[in-house]
């Protein structure tokens, strides 16, 4: 069905395909009415559109990304597409150029983005090492406020456990996560006083009631366990919060029956994890002339079978990190499902980029219940292969039961900041 304009007002979309999962019914696809009154997911209405099968999602919910880095491709790219390419471009460009001005029209330009795609709810890392901190935090709660009712925005501070002292610098920043309503983040790798940073950090964040979100073994080392300490740790303390962990890529290249080991630590610990496939895919296993051999991404599959709360995300987006994407979750859901091969294994993989993901971060779960707000995506692929065999570029987005202009900004916005 070619997409086209539907009526305003109350009415019931007919003949609409729903994965069943998001309405607790068993099975895979099912055709179902959805009905719209006053904002709102409704009891069935006078007014009824044949949608002739088009598929419907509740909003998403992107729990990984980097706003405060987005969009800097033009003025600082990755020299050779590698890891360590990225963490010093990023660190050069932070210096010259990350004014308030700089960080804020480049934020703000993402959230239009993702709210064109039809995105609900995002968090956000924010490089927070001093200082930083001072100048982004102010930012994201400005953008927060500015986008409340639109898309619902946490952030979490970004540093290296390098970086982490208790008694340093890094109390303020968590000082300042604290009185903006944020969660406490680090990054993790294998320093020798690992254990200590972890209990110095999970200290400042029980003492702050703040919960916990790690990117961790962002790397194909076997070596690389920081994920297990993390598990352990938690366990050892009885860390209350929710925890949140990203990438979680030497998973993936580690003894089955370690890594099996860990994943059961990880499940016991109640530990969120989100699985970055599309940066990872980029990053991981790069060499100069050499066909990559892993694809980075972490044992999700696993994960599932052990309980474990698994989701998906954009992470970066045209910054050194990653070259490409734009925040659009529907490609988010393409590309993991080719890469994770998510098709063939169960029926509830949307739960992991709407459900799930709210759940960890502590949104409201989106819901296509009768008494919902009536935000949804609507697209004109009646099943999986003809969803995932196209960008769905012509999907229709509702916000409180209205079609929404989903035009994209243009990238000739950005010119000016590319300049610097």
């Amino acid at each position: 069905m070619a997409m086209r304009a539907l009526p305003s007002g109350n009415l019931t979309l007919q003949n609409v395909t729903i994965p069943a999962c998001l309405i607790g019914q068993e099975g895979d696809l099912i055709r179902t009415d959805i009905s719209i009154a006053d904002g709102r997911i409704a009891e069935p209405q006078a007014l009824a559109v044949d949608m002739a099968g088009a598929m419907v999602f509740p909003t998403f919910v992107d729990m990984h990304t980097h706003l405060d880095k987005g969009h800097i491709w033009g003025r600082a790219p990755n020299p050779d597409g590698t890891f360590m390419g990225a963490l010093t471009t990023v660190a050069a460009d932070r210096a010259a150029n990350w004014s308030a001005d700089d960080v804020r029209t480049r934020m703000e330009f993402s959230l239009r983005c993702a709210f064109a795609y039809g995105t609900g709810a995002i968090r956000t890392h924010l490089d927070s090492i001093p200082p930083q901190d001072d100048i982004s935090w102010p930012v994201f709660r400005d953008l927060r406020d500015e986008w409340a009712g639109r898309i619902d925005l946490q952030a979490a501070c970004l540093i290296g456990c390098d970086s982490m002292e208790a008694d340093g610098t890094f109390k303020h920043t968590a000082d300042v996560v604290a009185e903006s309503g944020g969660v406490l983040g680090m990054v993790t790798y294998p320093v020798p006083d690992l254990k200590d940073r972890l209990l110095g950090f999970f200290k400042l964040a029980s003492e702050r009631g703040l919960s916990a979100d790690f990117h961790v073994d962002e790397t194909m080392d076997a070596s690389s366990e920081t994920l297990r300490m993390i598990a352990e740790t938690a366990l050892e303390i009885g860390f209350e919060k929710p925890i949140v962990v990203g990438h979680c890529c030497s998973l993936s290249t580690q003894d089955e029956a370690r890594a099996m080991d860990t994943l059961d630590l990880v499940a016991k610990a109640g530990i969120n994890v989100v699985s970055l496939p599309m940066c990872n895919l980029y990053l991981q296993d790069r060499h100069a002339h050499r066909t990559p051999r892993g694809r980075g991404i972490t044992l999700v599959h696993e994960m599932k079978a052990r309980g474990i709360n698994v989701s998906f995300a954009s992470d970066n987006t045209r910054d050194p990190f990653y070259a490409y994407g734009d925040l659009d979750m529907i490609e988010v859901m393409r590309q993991a499902t080719r890469i994770g091969h998510l098709d063939h294994t169960g029926t509830d993989w949307a739960h992991s980029f709407i459900t799930n993901p709210a759940r960890a971060c502590g949104f409201e779960v989106p819901s296509l219940a009768v008494g919902a707000p009536a935000d949804l995506v609507i697209c004109s692929a009646r099943s999986w292969t003809e969803f995932y065999a196209r960008p769905q570029a012509d999907r229709v987005v509702l916000r409180a039961g209205q079609a929404m202009d989903t035009s994209l900004p243009d990238y000739a916005e950005l010119d000016e900041l590319m300049e610097s």
